[in-house]
């Protein structure tokens, strides 16, 4: 059985749910349970072979005088991809530093190996 890690586990099971969901997935459409007025679920197998069970949750906005439902939606839509945006960059900059890194210890030892070997 493969050992596939919880990110990745937890995101194929998300795009299931959320692609059964816009394309109308008929067989998955029956699998859907009521749970609560909120929050429907199912059950799901992963890449890991385990039944998984998902909340698939409906949040209301609350309504504000300083913006429209609109404004709003667009606002969190900016602040994800921004977030997305930092966490690339954070990611290349640990990239970039780790090359660099690795690049200054091969020189290291190769200077370390041409003065032992004179």
């Amino acid at each position: 059985m493969p050992n596939v890690t919880k990110q990745i586990v937890d995101r194929d099971l998300r795009d299931a749910v959320f692609t059964g969901l816009l394309e109308g997935d008929e067989i998955f459409m029956k699998k859907l349970h009521k749970i609560n007025d909120r929050q429907m679920g199912v059950i799901l197998t992963d890449l890991n072979g385990h039944q998984r069970y998902v909340r698939i949750g409906a949040i209301v906005a609350e309504e504000r005088e300083d913006m429209t439902a609109e404004e709003l939606m667009e606002s969190e839509i900016d602040a994800y991809e921004q977030k997305q945006a930092d966490k690339a960059e954070k990611a290349k900059a640990r990239a970039d530093k780790a090359e660099k890194d690795k690049a200054r210890r091969a020189a290291a030892e190769k200077a370390k190996a041409d003065k032992e070997s004179k």
